[in-house]
């Protein structure tokens, strides 16, 4: 029976055991399982400096904004667009009838 290979990452313990970071979704049994090593991000100039970023927010007592606070201001943020737009198609139509108006009243 072939399946679709699932990739899931995990810690290689000193003993040679592997911890997966989750529970894969498939039945028990054998499995091929491929080691690769992964880099460690946290070790990295960029995060060095986001960490020093975090830092500095949580000493001044900075909250981040939640899931639900960030999609509530984009759904503000789409409202507005929608509004924007809107108006913006009121002005071309109310332009689009003035220019007719104008063009029939016209002499030729």
């Amino acid at each position: 029976m072939a399946t679709q290979p699932f990739e899931v990452q995990g810690t290689l313990r000193e003993d040679g055991t592997l911890v997966l970071d989750q529970k894969p979704n498939l039945p028990p049994g054998r499995v091929k399982v491929t080691v690769e090593l992964v880099s460690d991000l946290t070790q990295t100039d960029v995060w060095q400096v986001l960490e020093r970023i975090w830092a500095g927010q949580r000493a001044r007592g900075h909250i981040p904004r939640t899931k639900e606070q960030i999609d509530a201001e984009l759904e503000q943020a789409r409202q507005q667009d929608e509004e924007r737009m809107q108006a913006l198609e009121q002005i071309h139509q109310e332009c689009s009838q003035t220019r007719q108006q104008r063009s029939s009243t016209e002499p030729q």
